[in-house]
């Protein structure tokens, strides 16, 4: 038996790394033994079958699962060479960690802001003018909500934050994110969350909302403006509804949404971890493959010349949008974050406490948690 490399890929890329094996095979003699484990199990499996060693070489999955793989030995850093130049930046600091990188990214997902152009002829380029243009729309009986937003969803609040100048964690002169500069009591946040408050109180945003119902309401023309991502294109294509895809509004600083990163990883345990960063390097980061990949899935690509030849004005837009994205910090005091940030947004929406208050104890919360750690 000759030399293998073992992959395990969700439902979505283990087809096309299948189609791969055979070319891999011709050209470099290794066999690729593509094993299909769902996206959602794979870290946790690989978490028990790597230190065992029955896990694979290789993985493809999310950059924020890294502080928990670095942390537990897991990964191995992996290193692009010259073809460093040819990802995107943003996607190769998300798989940094400690200043090592350990992945190759290749996809890049993030939000963007939807609105319809029947209803609202040119993007809103603050979040100042999302609030008027929604209050005027449901004053004329146009729409039930200008804007749709989900009560406690974190992730789809960070970009308003961003755009008044709020923050997650601060970073360090690496660029790295810095557990001690914790941002959701800065001013920015607070800012944002009583824009937040404003938009509940004056009626423009509903407590009911699910993620279901915002994407229907967008969809029948029940809404205007709303942000998603790209796993969301194809039901609002299907659905008929006009829309338009712009970057997310400003306000006071730049609105940037959480840029998530898939990639592939080596394992810490891989039996011949050289021949697993040639596959990666040498055969995977070419144009052909990676447009071989962005075809299966396609999401903008963090391979730049993938990226850049993309013909879908949509996923060009998902680009455009993502170009000054922060990475999901993959730091593991992110964990202690989500759940206290969240349950802020929603006592906002429930009109339950001021802003302010809000925010202040979700950070105490946090920065507890973060020294309980």
């Amino acid at each position: 038996m000759g030399p293998q490399l073992v992959i395990w890929a969700d439902e979505n890329r283990a087809p096309v790394m299948q189609e791969l094996a055979e070319q891999f095979k011709e050209q470099y003699g290794v066999e690729l033994v593509v094993q299909q484990v769902g996206f959602g199990d794979i870290r946790e499996q690989f978490k028990v079958a790597g230190p065992a060693g029955e896990g694979p070489d290789i993985i493809i999955g999310a950059h924020d699962w890294l502080g928990e793989l670095v942390v537990n030995g897991l990964v191995a850093p992996v290193d692009l060479g010259d073809k460093r130049d040819k990802f995107l930046d943003a996607a190769v600091q998300a798989f940094t960690y400690d200043g090592e990188l350990y992945g190759m990214p290749y996809l890049t997902e993030n939000l963007a802001f939807f609105y319809n152009p029947d209803l609202v002829p040119e993007a809103p380029q603050t979040w100042s003018e999302v609030r008027e243009i929604a209050a005027q729309l449901e004053a004329e009986g146009k729409v039930k909500q200008g804007y749709v937003l989900q009560p406690g969803d974190a992730y789809h609040f960070y970009p308003i934050m961003t755009a008044f100048g709020g923050y997650v964690f601060g970073r360090d002169e690496n660029g790295s994110y810095n557990p001690e500069d914790l941002g959701i009591d800065s001013e920015g946040t607070i800012a944002a969350a009583k824009w937040l408050d404003q938009m509940v109180k004056e009626g423009h945003l509903s407590p009911d909302v699910d993620w279901d119902t915002m994407h229907a309401m967008f969809e029948n023309g029940e809404a205007a403006m709303f942000l998603t991502g790209p796993w969301a294109l194809n039901r609002i294509r299907e659905s008929g509804v006009n829309y338009a895809i712009a970057p997310i509004p400003d306000e006071t600083s730049e609105g940037k949404p959480f840029l998530g990163v898939h990639g592939f990883m080596v394992s810490a345990f891989s039996k011949d971890p050289l021949l697993a960063q040639a596959f990666l390097t040498e055969f995977v980061a070419t144009d052909e493959v990676m447009q071989k990949l962005f075809d299966a899935d396609p999401r903008p690509s963090a391979y730049l010349p993938v990226r850049e030849a993309t013909d879908d004005p949509d996923i060009a837009a998902f680009g455009v949008a993502g170009q000054n994205a922060d990475p999901m910090p993959a730091i593991p005091e992110m964990a202690s974050v989500w759940e206290a940030w969240g349950n802020a947004i929603t006592l906002v929406f429930q009109q339950q406490e001021d802003p302010e208050v809000a925010f202040k104890n979700a950070a105490e919360q946090i920065r507890a948690a973060i020294s309980g750690q």
